[in-house]
């Protein structure tokens, strides 16, 4: 065991707090966790709320703007294809009949490898050693997907697309869990999940740019944009261990007083005075079961369906549908742009407003009604008669279905403990959701456009089921804290060790749900 001494000095500014403090840092685990001397936590300096806040901008600064970028790079690559079918790919290749459709492979083993990954994730000492072997890996596979043939290579990159890219955006949302307390999670995580608004608004501009570069090097403009992406990828695929950091533990930007501050502000957020969470544990297979074994996770997935499905339904066919409105193929791309943007913005705005009130739920019913009203205006009005209209409605799609995914993921990550159950759980719910990207993907036939009855009408049925799964949800978190509020605290502590009740995590009498 290494011992670090931290003199904290005093000024005419300073509170008496300021102290001379002691910190070990210990290697656990595979993990490097902050201990203060002697475990007592009243070594740790305190902060107010000035001082917390800079601490706060500081970690900010570091992780989100990276976060975003990798992020961003992510749902472009994996949504180009809608672009480079516009652009020309089906013609190229001769894709018919099914063979048009083949992009949805990707979510077989996307959807499939999520849980695996984000255990693996915890196994790494340097979770940005796994983000760089997997995102340098997929930048390959789309580079590759640039030189392809015919159904057959297009096929198998994309099944290997969805091997590389499927333990990202698990990795990203925990990593965040890592570095902030309940309440300060959704915003952030606001601001690196809509940029999948803005991919698809940025995809579109960057995709009509790099068509332009049809027949250099011999190769059809379609072809560019997938060896560009993956190009831009693979490079910045190769700078994360360098750009991404890993944990207050085995960050430099922090002191070690910092370090030990965010680490006590975590273990302490159990939503009461007494009860405290573990933050460093080593493998707990029990945590792991217990994720697997939670019926409420499950029961979630249908709630981020409600999202997922019109997602990547909307993701993959919006081009299609404003080309159907009479607009050109590069037109339609860049008119995709305006309702993405809006997403973004809303995205942010309610995921704000949900963390300043210091409550989910709504945030999940009154975005999903937005998009319910959308759909319901969509299969209603005769195609193509009203364009602008349609155009209009389009709008109110992603404005309604991407705040909810990350209220959700929120939600669900802010209610699981200890750090084992929660990776665990965030990756399943993910990966069960992340099966609507198939069913999304399905729904919106071409010999039923314009109208598209199924993708609009099962888009209507998925959102109200969400809906009423989100009261659902709500009523349980509620009744599990009002049965815990009755029980005394003496007796709890007679009943229990300190480590009973951390080994517990969310299920300890001393937790409790956010609503």
């Amino acid at each position: 065991m290494a011992t670090r001494t931290v003199l904290e000095t005093s000024s005419s500014s300073s509170s008496s707090r300021e102290k001379l403090e002691a910190t070990h840092v210990e290697k656990t685990g595979g993990s490097t966790a902050i201990q203060t001397a002697d475990n007592d936590e009243h070594d740790v300096p305190e902060y107010d709320d000035k001082e917390k806040d800079k601490i706060l901008r500081k970690i900010d600064w570091r992780l989100l703007p990276v976060l975003t970028i990798l992020y961003l790079l992510a749902f472009i690559d994996r949504g180009n294809i809608g672009n480079a079918k516009v652009a020309g790919m089906n013609t190229d290749l001769e894709l018919t009949g099914n063979h048009t459709d083949n992009y949805k492979v990707f979510f077989l083993t996307y959807a499939t490898l999520e849980v695996p990954c984000n255990l693996i994730l915890k196994m790494f000492k340097r979770p940005s050693y796994w983000i760089c072997l997997i995102m340098t890996s997929w930048g390959i596979i789309m580079t590759c997907m640039g030189v392809v043939k015919g159904f057959t290579g297009l096929w198998t990159t994309r099944l290997l697309l969805g091997v590389f890219e499927a333990g990202f955006f698990p990795a990203a949302t925990y990593l965040l869990t890592v570095w902030y307390v309940r309440w300060e999670v959704q915003s952030r995580l606001a601001i690196f999940f809509s940029t999948a608004s803005m991919a698809g608004a940025f995809s579109g501009l960057l995709a009509f740019a790099l068509s332009q570069m049809d027949g250099i090097g011999g190769l059809a403009g379609w072809r560019w944009i997938f060896i560009m992406e993956g190009i831009v990828t693979v490079a910045l695929g190769v700078a994360v261990p360098w750009i991404l950091p890993d944990s207050p533990q085995l960050c430099t930007f922090l002191t070690p007083a910092e370090k030990a501050f965010i680490d006590r502000r975590l273990a302490r957020d159990s939503g009461t005075e007494h009860g405290k969470l573990q933050t460093q544990e080593g493998y707990q297979f029990s945590s792991v079961k217990n994720a697997l074994l939670d019926w409420k996770i499950w029961f979630c997935c249908l709630i981020y369906n409600g999202g997922s499905i019109p997602i990547y339904g909307f993701t993959y066919t919006v081009p299609t549908i404003i080309t159907e409105l009479g607009y050109t193929g590069q037109q339609a791309q860049l008119l995709t742009m305006p309702p993405y943007f809006c997403g973004a913005i809303a995205t942010v705005v309610f995921s704000y407003l949900a963390d300043k009130k210091r409550i989910r739920w709504p945030f999940i019913v009154i975005p999903y009604s937005i998009a319910l009203i959308g759909f319901i205006g969509l299969i209603s009005i005769p195609h193509p008669r009203y364009p602008g209209l349609t155009y209009g409605l389009l709008f109110l799609i992603p404005i309604g279905v991407y705040p909810p995914i990350v209220a959700l993921i929120s939600w669900v990550g802010n209610n699981l403990s200890p750090t084992w159950k929660r990776a665990t759980g965030m990756a399943l719910l993910i990966t069960l959701g992340n099966y609507g990207g198939a069913i999304g993907s399905n729904i919106f036939l071409q010999k039923q456009k314009p109208h598209y009855w199924l993708g609009y009408g099962f888009s209507i049925g998925i959102l109200a089921v969400a809906i009423v799964s989100t009261f659902i949800i709500r009523w349980t978190y509620l009744r599990i804290n009002k049965s815990r509020d009755s029980m005394d605290l003496d007796e709890i502590r007679a009943r229990y060790t300190e480590q009973e009740l951390l080994e517990m995590g969310d299920k300890s009498p001393l937790y409790r749900y956010v609503l």
